[in-house]
């Protein structure tokens, strides 16, 4: 039998310490670890979320990798065309870890509606285009069809649409650069098909998507001829590794920009989220263990004269100190279990209801997202009752200086 264990339990449930003065330490010392568990799981849940939906935003318009020329690596639009080679498309596609692999070329305008002018981006697709990358960013509308000509449909941000006061089904002209006459653009109709809003100014403020085919004709391009290849591997994990195996395999005169170096002032500024979340873990560490810290020093003093009757039978401070560390253990688990329930339901009603809204200008998204697992919650759990016990033994060891003769006296 676990004799300190024994005790512990005994010493809980032992009626005649229901008034004592320990009692509403121990219930402040559970408030405060459940509202730092709590506190912990809302940190993970918002900040893992939020990360996740920025990176998958971020994904969804440019795909894990570009492979480009390095004419073409730092600019916006596609200055030099590469070929459409079957055998880099090939090596593409079969690289472990690539899912989508998707031909594009982007090309700088002005788009217009009625006297009301707009400069934009035209990113060209083709039929392989991963629209379901974009499903979840659709306002209004479809997407547009390509058949066997280039297709006249484009797919434009609600932002956008606003500011030229046009909506689905209208038709715009785009005004393109001239590469033989600077005085006489090039002019493009589209007819807008639907209407995309992801929240990110950089995409919602510049890009037109439409067929790749107008692209290669006002550029001059043969058929064969493309701007870039857009590569989506199965996560942002694996895409560092994809991208390092396919640069080896490239051409001497292509490149692969990952969206990290792309976009790498958003991935820096989510980064920062790891280190604030690390930041909320610690302080509530350190809260709760100091409340557990005080709760059982009381526990202690108070039961002083059963420790001086322990010690006067023959038991050693060891055995004492794990009679109040399997108590703290508990205190700590039933806090533990509260701040479990109360991080658990914030993560189930903000996912499925969105009571918490944030600024799209700020954090590109309109509702915080949370993102939570199983094992995320059992490894917070387990470390902070782990650091947490381990931490207990400091005040555990003014046991060894109660003296069985001085609390004893006047018993």
């Amino acid at each position: 039998m676990n004799l300190p264990l024994f005790i512990a339990r005994r010493m809980r449930f032992n009626p005649k310490h229901k008034g004592s003065v320990s009692v509403q330490i121990i219930k402040i010392a559970k408030l405060a670890v459940a509202l730092g568990m709590a506190m912990i799981l809302i940190a993970v849940a918002t900040g893992k979320g939020l990360q996740k939906e920025i990176q998958d935003k971020t994904v969804a318009f440019n795909g894990h990798l570009v492979v480009a020329p390095f004419e073409n690596s730092e600019s916006q639009i596609s200055v030099l065309p590469m070929a459409n080679d079957s055998t880099v498309l090939d090596m593409l596609k079969n690289e472990a870890g690539v899912k989508q692999v998707q031909r594009v070329a982007l090309k700088g305008g002005l788009l217009k509606a009625g006297d009301q002018f707009e400069g934009v981006i035209m990113k060209g697709v083709s039929q392989d285009y991963q629209w379901e990358a974009l499903k979840s960013f659709m306002v209004e509308g479809n997407f547009p069809q390509f058949r066997d000509q280039a297709s006249n449909e484009i797919l434009l941000s609600q932002l956008i649409a606003q500011r030229l006061s046009v909506g689905v089904g209208d038709e715009v002209s785009v005004y393109f650069q001239n590469s033989q006459n600077q005085q006489l653009p090039n002019v493009r109709k589209f007819k807008i098909v639907g209407l995309f809003l992801s929240g990110f100014p950089d995409f919602d403020e510049n890009f037109v998507l439409g067929d790749l085919r107008h692209i290669q004709r006002i550029n001059k391009w043969r058929n064969n001829e493309i701007g870039a290849y857009e590569v989506f591997a199965t996560d942002l994990k694996t895409s560092i590794n994809v991208g390092s195996s396919i640069y080896q395999k490239l051409p001497s005169d292509l490149d692969v920009i990952e969206i990290t170096r792309q976009y790498a002032s958003i991935f820096q500024w989510i980064s920062l989220f790891d280190f604030n979340i690390l930041i909320i873990i610690i302080v509530m560490i350190v809260v709760g263990v100091i409340n557990m810290s005080t709760a059982l020093l009381v526990l202690i003093l108070e039961r002083s004269s059963m420790i001086g009757l322990f010690k006067s039978l023959g038991a050693g401070n060891r055995l004492i100190q794990k009679i109040f560390l399997y108590n703290g253990v508990a205190i700590m688990s039933q806090g533990l279990f509260w701040g479990n329930l109360i991080g658990v339901m914030f993560f189930l009603t903000q996912k499925y209801w969105g009571w918490i809204r944030l600024d799209p200008e700020t954090y590109y998204v309109n509702i915080a997202p949370v993102s939570l697992d199983f094992l995320d919650v059992l490894w917070l759990n387990f470390g902070f009752l782990v650091v947490s016990s381990l931490l207990l033994w400091i005040p555990s060891m003014i046991i060894s200086n109660i003296r069985p003769a001085r609390v004893l006296r006047f018993r």
